[in-house]
């Protein structure tokens, strides 16, 4: 059974949101990682970087497949989890690590965090109930 997290916001494409400060920290639901399987490489959009809700904002590639990822929310992106980028300002990451995705969903393997030009949008996405229905 996939663990779903009580307190954050979720979409029907397997993302997490939780906000504080008017920020918006996302990642894929741990139901998403175990159907994907091991993520082996993610491309994410970089700091300053405009993304619109429900809009494509990167790629997350697994053993199995690629799947898109989808912001959940739409606004300025202000920071990537480097520790989850092959590569960091033209430099090969020492520090990469794409099975946080897997080990550590809510935690270590967060992806974005956004500045949010439309906080009303968290009202559209779905709660740890609902999205427990949808799984």
């Amino acid at each position: 059974m996939s663990t779903v997290l009580d307190g954050l916001y979720y979409t029907k494409e397997h993302e997490w949101v939780k906000v504080e400060d008017g920020v918006a920290t996302i990642g894929i639901t741990d139901h998403a990682q175990g159907q994907l399987g091991d993520i082996v490489f993610i491309e994410l959009p970089s700091p300053g970087d405009e993304v619109t809700q429900m809009l494509e904002c990167g790629v997350v590639e697994s053993v199995k497949t690629a799947s898109d990822l989808f912001s959940p929310v739409s606004g300025e992106v202000v920071e990537a989890n480097k520790n989850l980028l092959q590569e960091v300002d033209g430099e090969d990451n020492e520090d990469f690590h794409p099975e946080y995705v897997n080990t550590d969903p809510y935690g270590q393997g967060w992806m974005l965090k956004i500045k949010l030009s439309k906080p009303e949008e968290i009202e559209q996405l779905l709660s740890a109930e609902d999205y427990k229905k949808l799984i």
